[in-house]
């Protein structure tokens, strides 16, 4: 849902290489979907917003996968850094997130919770009135 109101609002600049980028080293092909990188960001805020304060190298654990390593066991590996802090500075740039600096990593502010919160409210209210008919 936050994904394609990011995508509705169109002020999150998409760089030039999503379409042919792997998002990890455990990936064989590059995302399917179109909207992968709105999905991501989305996913990246609502990371954020669960925890309050999150760097990059938690996001590449959160969105790692098991590498399959032929006939040895498949082992976990991290996504790639660049995809997630690309999207994370261009969440900082529409105002959802901010550099914590006492912290560090990244932190929601108060603009980016009133958009999350306002998107889970209409999300509630669509499924109530799923749930009545």
């Amino acid at each position: 849902m936050h994904a394609s109101f990011l995508k509705r609002q169109g002020r999150i600049a998409v760089p030039g290489w999503v379409d042919t980028v792997k998002t990890g080293t455990a990936k064989e092909l590059p995302p399917q979907n179109v909207d992968w990188f709105y999905v991501r960001a989305a996913a990246v805020a609502r990371h954020i917003y669960m925890r309050k304060n999150v760097g990059i190298g938690r996001l590449r654990k959160v969105h790692g996968s098991p590498k399959n390593r032929g006939s040895r066991p498949s082992r976990h590996v991290d996504a790639s850094g660049s995809v997630d802090r690309k999207v994370c500075q261009s969440l900082e740039k529409i105002g959802v997130l901010e550099l914590d600096e006492e912290k560090g990593g990244r932190r929601i502010t108060q603009s980016g919770q009133r958009d999350l919160d306002r998107i889970a409210m209409s999300t509630l209210e669509a499924e109530q009135e799923e749930d009545d008919e």
